[in-house]
């Protein structure tokens, strides 16, 4: 089979439009359950030990200010159980970290709740978690 110059340039451009496009994954988004048990190991936690302050209400859910602190920890995990994508953010603390706190912005789409799980220094877990009355949505809704 011969190759015009035109039916290169074609299946060339064929090819750079499907590297650029998202491929959506197979599996579907994981429950805000699967995310606290695969960060856990399926391990209790406890319901001290976690600080989440976050507002009550937030005027725009564009830029939602949260902070989160759990002294000892290792890491800790934020999840906002309405969002599309419900894993915000992880933060992550060596050895030699001053304190184990971390402040952020986040985008809520509508009124829900945060969870925030700590892994601490002994191997066990804490639990936080507040509701967030969102007045506009920040997540395209």
């Amino acid at each position: 089979m011969e190759f015009t110059r035109r039916d290169t340039l074609a299946l060339g451009l064929g090819a750079a439009v499907l590297s650029v496009l998202p491929i959506r994954a197979a599996k579907a988004a994981a429950t805000t359950d699967e995310l606290i048990a695969e960060f856990t190991g399926g391990a209790a936690l406890a319901d001290s030990g976690v600080t989440l302050t976050a507002p009550e209400i937030a005027e725009n859910g564009n830029t939602v200010p949260i902070d989160v602190a759990a002294p000892g920890a290792s890491a800790i995990m934020v999840l906002a159980t309405g969002n599309p994508t419900p894993p915000v953010a992880t933060f992550n603390f060596g050895p030699l970290a001053a304190s184990q706190a971390a402040s952020t912005r986040i985008r809520l789409a509508k009124t829900q709740d945060l969870i925030a799980i700590a892994k601490l220094a002994d191997g066990s877990f804490a639990k936080a978690s507040a509701t967030v009355k969102v007045t506009i949505g920040g997540c395209g809704g």
